[in-house]
């Protein structure tokens, strides 16, 4: 487990190179992409290197960790909006090739067997994106999630739905109640783990994955189990972690 320190350009150009390496070297890499604010950053990042002609999505894949369910499907909080918006329509990955969890099916267990099947059909994940929320959860995966879950339909914590109204005017009664998220287990299947945690409120959950422990009530911890996981965060996220476990970075070379 490694803790990657540095402001939040910095953080975003040292993600940026290592997608950017991987897709050199594996042009047809499959990238599990997360919405919310913490990767905002690195995606306008990519963005602009696929804009300078340094890289390209053209041959790539991406899966979604999670989606609501119950929104209307042009509402823009919808993640399959939302990533749209922030990255994948912003590059040059070809149509089909992002794929995202689908709610709007009267079988929801059926929806999750099949998006299952499709990342392990594809070859499974090389890259995955993650963020961590104030209680520890990863993807939806809320406290008391079993490390070996699949993609699955969950109802939402209420400190998820209150951490996230902000997405939604302030509206906590406006946060979906249920959503589809990639189990604990099959987010492990990944590759290649990154963790991207921004704030004082991560702090917390960083400082128990620190600790090197798996506790079930903090579902970030599960990354323990894994064997490639880099935490990048800033200052105040990270301010709980040892330093003997820092690595920080004071400029980050931009490709």
């Amino acid at each position: 487990m490694r803790f990657v320190i540095a402001d939040p350009p910095t953080l975003a150009k040292s993600i940026a190179d290592r997608i950017q390496a991987l897709l050199d070297r594996k042009r047809d890499a499959i990238l599990g992409l997360a919405t919310g604010s913490s990767p905002l950053a690195l995606y306008d990042e990519l963005v602009r290197r696929a804009n300078a002609g340094a890289m390209s999505f053209s041959s790539a894949g991406a899966f979604l960790l999670d989606e609501y369910v119950g929104l209307p499907a042009d509402h823009p909080q919808r993640y399959c909006n939302v990533i749209d918006r922030e990255f994948t329509s912003r590059v040059d990955f070809t149509s089909g090739s992002v794929r995202v969890p689908n709610p709007d099916v009267h079988d929801l267990q059926a929806s999750c067997a099949e998006y299952e099947t499709d990342i392990t059909r594809s070859g499974g994940i090389d890259f995955q994106i993650l963020g961590v929320g104030t209680d520890g959860h990863i993807a939806f995966n809320a406290p008391g999630s079993l490390h070996d879950s699949r993609t699955r339909v969950v109802r939402l914590s209420d400190q998820t739905r209150r951490d996230n109204a902000r997405f939604f005017d302030d509206d906590v009664a406006a946060v979906p109640e249920w959503c589809i998220t990639q189990g604990i287990g099959t987010i492990l299947d990944a590759t290649e783990l990154v963790v991207i945690a921004e704030g004082n409120s991560k702090a917390e959950p960083l400082r128990r994955l620190a600790r090197g422990e798996v506790d079930v009530d903090w579902p970030v911890t599960a990354l323990n189990l894994h064997g490639t996981v880099t935490v990048f965060a800033d200052s105040d996220a990270a301010r709980l972690i040892p330093p003997e476990l820092r690595t920080s970075l004071s400029m980050s070379r931009s490709r």
